[in-house]
């Protein structure tokens, strides 16, 4: 089979962990008869250099004219890059704002798993990580806060800023079907997250995802405020599997998921809409302050790669060959910089990706 990808290396480390990941997927192309083509897009801030703003309209195109998008990560170092003397709307980050809203990626899925030869990075305590985690974040990710109108101007006298958060029922239905179709594939435990002691677009979270819980009666619904959610996910992250939260929410509770699993360059990312199409990043950002060094851990995006083959191209066999592989050379002990224990060799992006392929 012949797939269309839309590649965007983006800034920072993109490029060098995009690289690792084709790498990875010319392996699997080799050994299962798949080729894979590859159309390189501009987004971030290396569109800025080029063409002035953060996602061109071609761009967005050719990315819609794809099978799928596999992204490295866009951005800079706020306080010293230009690109964050522009207005937001022409920030990197707004391109990746706009490219989700253009395809429609209304569900992002991020998974966090505890692989049990990096229970040693784990930053809990050794009894909690002992327990092991399996979880996945499902975050609405075209609504909220981020979506919302932003205005900045002054009133009586003083600057004032206004960021709206806005829901609608059928936004929070799509997300909300979507996190218990997965529930029923895996633990059939879905945990809803909002803050509806305080705000009315979380009462009717609350609302819409306890009508949705009714058609699917195997599945056990708990709802938890947000806040409580941040410390549980330190405290006991055991308990955890499916999770579905709004916007800003899950933006950061994936964070923290990740960062609990010993490394943020371990966690992969899927945002898909109703079809099989998805883009597929890392959970991290740019790193500039590491990026050209072949210091980065490609394998949050080499998993992104993963779950391309299995969600958007129905290939389960060879996502397992990927994971499979991943989980192989941690066996083995082969570690980049931010999951070596001090004072334990290291290896480089590039040999970590080549690794993982060879084992492919």
């Amino acid at each position: 089979m012949n797939y269309k990808v839309a590649v965007i290396p983006g800034d920072g480390i993109g490029p060098e962990i995009v690289d690792e990941a084709k790498k990875v997927l010319n392996a699997v192309g080799a050994k299962y008869g798949h080729e894979f083509d590859y159309t390189e897009v501009l987004m971030g801030g290396v569109s800025i250099d080029k063409t002035g703003v953060p996602l061109t309209d071609e761009a967005l195109e050719t990315a819609k004219a794809s099978d799928a998008v596999l992204l490295g990560a866009v951005g800079g170092v706020v306080g010293k890059d230009s690109w964050y003397e522009l207005p937001t709307n022409l920030r990197p980050e707004a391109g990746l704002l706009a490219i989700r809203k253009g395809l429609g990626l209304f569900a992002n899925l991020r998974p966090a798993y505890l692989y049990k030869e990096l229970k040693g990075a784990c930053p809990l305590k050794e009894e909690v990580a002992e327990k092991g985690f399996d979880m996945i974040i499902v975050r609405e990710l075209t609504g909220g806060l981020y979506f919302g109108k932003r205005e900045t101007k002054e009133v009586d006298g003083v600057l004032t800023a206004t960021d709206t958060l806005t829901y609608n029922e059928n936004e929070i239905r799509r997300i909300a079907k979507k996190a218990f179709d997965i529930a029923m594939k895996r633990r059939k435990n879905v945990i809803s997250v909002d803050k509806s002691n305080v705000l009315d677009s979380s009462r009717l979270w609350d609302k819409i995802v306890n009508e949705v819980a009714k058609d699917y009666p195997e599945v056990t619904l708990t709802h938890m405020l947000v806040d409580n959610c941040a410390m549980q996910l330190v405290k006991d992250p055991a308990q955890f599997d499916v999770v579905v939260t709004e916007n800003m929410f899950g933006d950061i509770l994936s964070d923290e998921a990740s960062m609990v699993t010993g490394s943020i360059g371990m966690l992969s990312s899927a945002s898909l809409r109703e079809d099989k199409f998805g883009l597929y990043e890392p959970s991290h950002g740019a790193a500039p302050d590491i990026a050209g060094q072949d210091k980065a851990n490609p394998i949050a995006t080499i998993l992104s790669a993963a779950m391309m083959l299995r969600y958007s191209f129905d290939l389960d066999k060879e996502a397992d060959a990927i994971e499979k592989a991943v989980e192989q050379v941690l066996e083995e002990g082969f570690r980049t910089i931010d999951i070596a224990k001090q004072g334990e060799d290291f290896v480089s992006c590039s040999k970590m990706g080549s690794l993982i392929a060879e084992r492919v």
